[in-house]
């Protein structure tokens, strides 16, 4: 139970890679309120607390703080997951298109952190922690996503800046997931020509030999987020069994 007494918020937890999350602090102890722009999932642990609010709005962020100090306290731990993907270029992009994404991904991101700062260094034992879900697409584009890959960059570029003007108080970092096995890797596929194949072709350039699932990228949050890294802040961790460790060469050709 090494997160029992934090008061933990997680944006974005009904599913994927912020569920996991939700489920790993709850399974250590700690005190968890979630958010989605949806209503409350009907499996969702009844221990822990549903804000139906979408982060791109101000109005909705600063509620869920309201409700998160009202329920449990001020926040000891912040984790920033919840983002959205649109499979698109820059030309074929809509400013709906814009506004949805870099809403979610950019504007959600800094609405939190602004709400949730100001309280956390002061109220929790040992300082704040900050764990930002940023993504290897924000370091090397993948095709067809502009909007995600420089949502992602924006992500990494404001972890380091909390880090930097807001600590001792509190810890930021960012874990960068690579192929997760969630919805959103499965419209990312899908936009090749033979899905199969390119699955199969990213799945080889693994040196794990496998896809990541959500819990991998859960046990990476638990451990930012713990006393055991409290000489770490501002930095962008990847996440992504090897994939990006190797040169672009397909494995067993050379």
């Amino acid at each position: 139970m090494r997160c029992a007494g934090q008061n933990v918020v997680v944006t974005g937890g009904s599913r994927g890679i912020g569920r996991a999350i939700v489920d790993a602090f709850a399974a250590e102890g700690a005190r968890v309120m979630t958010c989605g722009r949806g209503a409350r999932p009907d499996d969702l642990t009844e221990t822990v607390g549903w804000v139906q609010a979408d982060m791109a709005n101000p109005a909705d962020v600063e509620r869920l703080r309201a409700e998160t100090e009202v329920a449990f306290g001020p926040a000891s731990v912040l984790v920033n997951n919840a983002g959205v993907q649109v499979e698109k270029s820059v030309t074929d992009s809509s400013d709906a298109d814009w506004d949805l994404v870099i809403g979610a991904n950019c504007r959600g991101v800094f609405n939190a952190c602004r709400a949730f700062l100001p309280g956390m260094g002061e109220e929790s034992m040992g300082g704040g922690a900050i764990v930002n879900i940023g993504s290897i697409s924000g370091n090397a584009a993948d095709p067809g996503m502009a909007l995600y890959n420089a949502s992602k960059a924006f992500v990494h570029g404001l972890t380091r800046s909390i880090a930097v003007d807001h600590g001792p108080a509190v810890r930021c970092n960012a874990v960068s997931p690579g192929w997760i096995m969630t919805g959103m890797a499965d419209a990312a596929f899908a936009l090749a020509g033979d899905p199969d194949a390119a699955k199969a072709d990213a799945l080889a350039r693994h040196p794990v030999r496998r896809f990541g699932a959500p819990q991998d990228i859960a046990k990476a949050v638990l451990w930012l987020a713990s006393d055991d890294a409290a000489f770490v802040t501002g930095q962008c961790f990847t996440v992504d069994g090897g994939l990006t460790a190797a040169t672009p060469l397909q494995p067993g050709l050379f």
